[in-house]
Formats: structure tokens, sequence, C-alpha cells
């Protein structure tokens, strides 16, 4: 048990490290990709933009309280769910949408490949 316990604070750390790394415009252009493959059908991330999908605009998504956009319709669990959307908790939730806030109205299977995620995650950072 101590060992399964170590292996997640390794795996965590060496995550949050990655994480903390200023991203590459390599990385950034990756990410980009994944973001449409993975998000771009119901979520656009554009400054000011008014063009509604399905989902909320992700622009500005990073350090922004979980279901606060105005004007779109958040399930209450989103709502309240008192995530603020960080690099850390992003890539929990990217995982597995409905573990990380169960009752989420979100049909999302998740991005199960870590370098996937990480891709997103630093093009979702970019987006300031």
């Amino acid at each position: 048990m101590k060992i399964d316990r170590l292996v997640a604070a390794m795996v965590g750390g060496a995550l949050a490290l990655a994480l903390a790394v200023p991203a590459s415009a390599q990385d950034v252009a990756d990410g980009e990709k994944q973001f449409k493959r993975h998000c771009g059908i119901c979520h656009v991330a554009e400054k000011d933009s008014d063009r509604r999908l399905q989902g909320p605009n992700l622009f500005g998504l990073v350090g922004r309280k979980a279901g606060t956009i105005e004007g779109f319709r958040y399930s209450d669990a989103n709502k309240n769910s008192g995530l603020v959307w960080t690099p850390e908790v992003l890539d929990e939730y990217l995982v597995d949408p409905r573990k990380k806030i169960p009752g989420t109205i979100m049909a999302f299977a998740g991005v199960r490949k870590p370098e996937e995620r990480k891709a997103l995650i630093e093009y979702l950072v970019s987006l300031k």
C-alpha cells in the first residue's frame, strides 16, 4: 500500500513539473490540434466570441471558476463543484469528466493519453 502511494505521489509530482514548464510554440500548436480533435465539436476558444456551440467558450478557461460564464446553462453539478480550472484540475477532469464532476451533463468520454492532455492543457493555458 505504501508503494502505491509513493508511485502515485511520484507520478503526480512529475505531471505537476511537466505542466509547470513553459510551453513551446510546438506544444501549443499540438494542443490546438488536440483541442480541435477532442473539444472543437462542442466548444470554441475565441476571445470575445459570441459564437455559440453546445458547450461554453473555453477562451480564458484556466484560472476561471467552473460554471461561471454568464448566459450559459451549466448543470448544477458543474456550477456547484467549487472547482477552479487549473492545469492540475483540468488534467484530472479530462481523464474522466463524469468522475471529476459527478452529475455533469457534458457527454465526453475523456482524453486517455497523457501527452494529448498535456498538449491540450498547454493550449488552453496560452489562451489569455
